[in-house]
């Protein structure tokens, strides 16, 4: 698997299927926006991904490292923090095309006088704080019974666990399961975590290039129609479109 050391938090890249970032931390605020393949931002929180209509926050200071899905071209714009205004956990927001640009634009901006590089740096700061945040964080368990539950989920996505079957699986009752799922990740199962990581899982898949049948058949859904449901739903497009 190709990696990538020490990245720094402003760069414009190109990368085959599958390189990955090892775990590290940059002094700046970053955007990282993937304008083809996926972008998926793991920390001991959580996973963070993004197509190439949305984007992840990763605030100063957090520890992060980076996986790539398809052959992806990633941009990131590095802030120094300003003490406000800013957000202070990682998180995907929606890229609209002004926001994307002006990130592309940033992340390489070539012979382009410091000054004007200055105000297109101003603007997209802005343009970030006010774009709402999107559904797509995966968060990572803290309680053993629940990471537990969850890595027994993850390693089929085919299979239909409930909770009680989870429950015995792991030593937990079902009451006790599904309550450190909404105390843990203010999500419900099955109804929003598992459809969550699925769509993690699904998004990987498309960029890699995968059928959307064979997508909607590894990643558990009933019917290719049911996940199509599912993902323009979430995302407001269909497996197949970019976001506009």
């Amino acid at each position: 698997m190709p990696e990538i050391r020490h990245p720094a938090p402003t760069v414009t890249r190109a990368v085959v299927a599958g390189t990955r970032i090892p775990r590290h931390h940059h002094r700046e605020h970053q955007i990282v926006y993937p304008s083809s393949g996926v972008a998926q931002v793991i920390t001991d929180r959580g996973r963070w991904i993004a197509p190439s209509d949305r984007a992840v926050w990763i605030p100063a200071g957090c520890r992060h490292e980076h996986h790539f899905y398809g052959p992806t071209r990633f941009h990131c714009v590095g802030f120094s923090p300003t003490g406000s205004g800013d957000r202070t956990e990682p998180a995907v927001i929606s890229a609209a095309p002004l926001l994307r640009e002006l990130i592309v634009a940033c992340s390489d901006p070539g012979d382009l006088p410091a000054e004007e590089a200055a105000r297109l740096r101003a603007v997209l700061r802005d343009r970030i704080r006010r774009s709402p945040d999107e559904p797509l964080q995966l968060p990572a368990a803290i309680d053993d019974r629940l990471r537990a539950a969850c890595a027994l989920v993850e390693a089929d996505l085919t299979v239909s666990w409930t909770l009680p079957a989870l429950g015995r699986r792991v030593g937990a009752g079902q009451r006790t399961l599904s309550r450190l799922f909404r105390t843990e990740f203010g999500l419900t199962y099955p109804q929003w975590w598992r459809t969550r990581l699925r769509l993690h899982h699904a998004m990987g898949l498309l960029a890699e290039s995968v059928p959307v049948t064979e997508v909607a058949h590894r990643c558990g859904w009933s019917s290719a129609s049911a996940f199509i449901d599912v993902y323009r739903e979430a995302l407001g497009r269909t497996p197949g479109a970019r976001g506009a």
